[in-house]
């Protein structure tokens, strides 16, 4: 009876629409030949057939991994502590994944067990947070988004994957590819900023990335889990964790196009987020988990709760207890569970009582013994457990080289009054002062298993670019986020005595990151004293900031006359810092987030809406129109500014016609010069706004980027070709479309620079 009943079920998943659509997307992702997805379900589903309801649940249960090194504090509730309990849970078929345990010979005992001493030898699937890189770290994600290149992402994130395909992972935890409005919120430094495009194309190339281009059995692949599930960057005030509320138009037109390219780019998981969305928590979702990601969107393959996700139904008050809850995320949606043990405990009563009908938990175990079968563990379970080859690999000479090159090509350059830098390596007295002056404190948020002895500070950075290591004075003058004792005295003495002042300030790692939202964004107080005291000095001043979400710069740092944001910037900071501060190479970098006015203008992204009352931010006052009293609503530096050493100046937008036809399409141009006696690196931005539609539209939307090298003294020219295609928005029935009018295009060198031309859309 059980074999007839899974028989029908695979027949049916295959022949019907939605089946196609899933049996296409495990083909597509990551490309498999359709006679190679066609064995695999005949040989889960034969496991399936012979499973108890226990050993099902234990395939939907996901624990952490207690046998292999796991840092503290990384997660809140660790209850999977105990190696012995551990070892006879997965003998008994309780488990299906263990996350956060690193290291192939471990690896090869830990999956020996699952194999050989089980009742079905299913293997255990490895998974892990690994969002900027294993032992070699690179720059934060938001950083790393700063440098405007989706070959870049691609490039480290694939260094991440070998590093971490090697150490016996086969899942990573990323990317996150929410779009953060508020600077608050402190998961910013995970994602890549406020823009629904460059959000797009980042996830694209991560993905792309993380499980390569040979499918996922590859042994150097990890399986891409986008995240978070729905709307969790649009946390109300910021607040991580917080509720959201918003139209349809907004979930679909803004949130999740990021997910929808990752899965289009063959991510075959995806996280749920902790928020409630318009009431429904999002892990016990059916509108999100089903209605749109797998009807809708056909998407093919396993849904897993972020940490404890299920579990927190209860608090959200959608759940009266844990046996509830199970019920209510697994008939959402959800296919395995996070920590929580809630779908091991509760799914076989669920199912004995007919709450949840035994098909859906066939469902569930189906996709993910489907990802074991893609990811090649039936056929080689011990894919990653080669302790050589993970010597070789892990944190080789190349990922160091392109975590330096990530690093400078992420450093935005906000300000340079004066052309204060580059500075010169020798002839030169500088003083570098901060609470960032000599740390170590490189790595940034989400850095679990970073080489420490590979931390590249900025003061090692400097010296190894001076001429004269001894010109270099270090103080550190304040701490974080409080005074030191003797701290702005020292500081004073050492910029007295300097030609340049180089102050490094900003958050630590602590600042940003889950759970580390904050009620203001700027530089604390202990070391905005710090930067007046040295500045009364009238010594010359470079602000370094440290950073993981953009901040306000009100006060004396602002008014610092040349402002370089270094983010967090992995293991090479201090020499990716150094490379462009004396000028071995340009700052090409831009900003992925809108630097406000200030703090109190979150949220905040330049593609906000005109309003009835539109404000001219050139007025300084200007009553009855959108903006506030004491400021216009503008950004201090806008999205997608960031200045070279060039002197750049950007031509008139030139379109190859005024109308665009319906099918067809118009080239964008525009000739940029530099006037300065430095090769540049130019990121050309390609916005349009559509000027009468029948719902409101942003002011910009960015559609396009070109990285245009522009030599000393020379001019060169940006060409964008634009379709009707890049002018689609979600309309009020929560689908793309678009309506002849009138468009204002630009191609300029931020989101608050340039004159727009005006092209016609016509249809017929």
């Amino acid at each position: 009876m059980s074999d007839r009943r899974t028989q029908t079920s695979r027949r049916a998943m295959l022949t019907g629409a939605l089946g196609m659509a899933i049996i296409g997307g495990l083909m597509a992702a990551p490309r498999r030949a359709a006679a190679q997805v066609a064995a695999d379900l005949d040989r889960v589903d034969a496991l399936i057939a012979r499973m108890t309801i226990e050993e099902k649940a234990g395939q939907l249960n996901v624990l952490a991994d207690p046998f292999r090194f796991r840092p503290q504090n990384v997660n809140p509730l660790d209850g999977q502590g105990d190696p012995a309990r551990m070892t006879q849970m997965i003998r008994d078929g309780q488990v299906g994944c263990l996350f956060n345990g690193v290291g192939a010979d471990a690896g090869r005992r830990i999956q020996t067990i699952a194999v050989e001493e089980t009742r079905l030898g299913i293997p255990l699937l490895f998974a892990a947070d690994i969002i900027h890189g294993l032992k070699t770290v690179f720059p934060v994600p938001l950083a790393e988004a700063a440098a405007f290149d989706p070959d870049l992402a691609m490039r480290t994130a694939r260094a991440a994957a070998v590093e971490g395909a090697a150490s016996g992972i086969h899942q990573t935890y990323a990317p996150m590819v929410d779009v953060a409005r508020d600077q608050r919120w402190g998961r910013v430094v995970e994602g890549a900023g406020e823009d629904i495009w460059l959000n797009e194309v980042l996830a694209v190339a991560r993905v792309k990335g993380f499980q390569g281009d040979k499918g996922l059995a590859d042994r150097d692949a990890l399986l891409a889990t986008p995240k978070h599930f729905a709307a969790y960057s649009a946390a109300l005030g910021g607040m991580d964790y917080n509720t959201t509320d918003m139209s349809d138009a907004t979930l679909r037109g803004t949130f999740l196009p990021p997910f929808k390219a990752a899965f289009d780019a063959g991510a075959l998981s995806v996280m749920t987020a902790f928020n409630d969305i318009n009431g429904v928590p999002a892990s016990g979702n059916p509108y999100l988990l089903t209605q749109i990601l797998r009807e809708e969107w056909g998407f093919a393959g396993y849904v897993v709760t972020d940490y404890t996700a299920d579990q927190e139904l209860i608090a959200h008050g959608f759940a009266a207890d844990g046996r509830d809850a199970t019920r209510i995320a697994l008939m959402a949606g959800v296919d395995a569970s996070i920590v929580s043990g809630l779908f091991l405990e509760h799914i076989p009563s669920l199912v004995a009582s007919g709450e949840v009908p035994m098909a859906r938990v066939d469902q569930a175990v189906r996709r993910v013994l489907m990802t074991k079968a893609a990811l090649g563990l039936f056929d080689d379970p011990y894919r990653g457990c080669d302790p050589e080859r993970e010597r070789v690999l892990v944190g080789s000479q190349a990922h160091r080289d392109l975590s330096r090159e990530a690093a400078v090509k992420s450093i935005v350059l906000l300000k340079n009054d004066g052309d204060l830098l580059p500075l010169k390596p020798a002839g030169q007295k500088i003083a570098l002062i901060g609470p960032f002056a000599d740390d170590k404190d490189v790595f940034g948020p989400w850095t679990i298993w970073g080489d420490e002895s590979r931390r590249i500070s900025l003061a090692d950075g400097f010296r190894g670019a001076m001429d004269d290591a001894g010109a270099l004075t270090v103080v550190q003058g304040s701490d974080v986020e409080g005074p030191l004792s003797g701290g702005i005295d020292a500081a004073v003495r050492a910029a007295a005595d300097a030609d340049v002042v180089v102050l490094a300030l900003g958050e630590s790692s602590r600042m940003s990151g889950e759970a580390q939202s904050r009620t203001e964004i700027d530089i604390p107080a202990p070391q905005r004293a710090l930067v007046e005291a040295v500045q009364a000095t009238g010594k010359p001043v470079v602000v370094l900031l440290r950073n993981g979400r953009a901040l306000d710069l009100t006060g004396p740092v602002g008014d610092a006359p040349a402002i370089a944001v270094t983010w967090f910037l992995g293991g090479e900071m201090g020499h990716a810092v150094a490379d462009v501060v004396f000028g071995k190479i340009s700052p090409s970098g831009r900003l992925p987030v809108s630097f406000p006015m200030r703090g109190g203008q979150q949220p905040f992204s330049y593609d906000h809406k005109a309003t009835g009352r539109p404000a001219d931010p050139t007025l300084a006052t200007q009553e009855y129109t959108a903006r506030y009293r004491d400021i216009a609503n503008v950004a201090r530096y806008p999205f997608g500014h960031g200045l070279t050493y060039g002197k750049v100046t950007y031509g008139a937008v030139a379109l190859s016609g005024a109308e665009l036809a319906w099918d067809g399409s118009v080239e964008v141009s525009v000739a940029v010069s530099n006037a300065g006696d430095r090769d540049v690196e130019e990121t050309v931005q390609l916005y349009i706004h559509d000027r009468v539609a029948s719902l409101t539209q942003p002011v910009r939307r960015l559609r396009n980027i070109q990285k245009l090298r522009v030599g000393a003294g020379e001019t060169a020219t940006a060409r964008f070709t634009l379709d009707r295609s890049q002018l689609l928005f979600m309309g009020g029935d929560s689908r793309l479309t678009v309506e002849p009018g009138q468009f204002h295009v630009w191609a300029s060198s931020s989101a608050q620079t340039g004159e727009p031309a005006v092209l016609t859309l016509v249809r017929g």
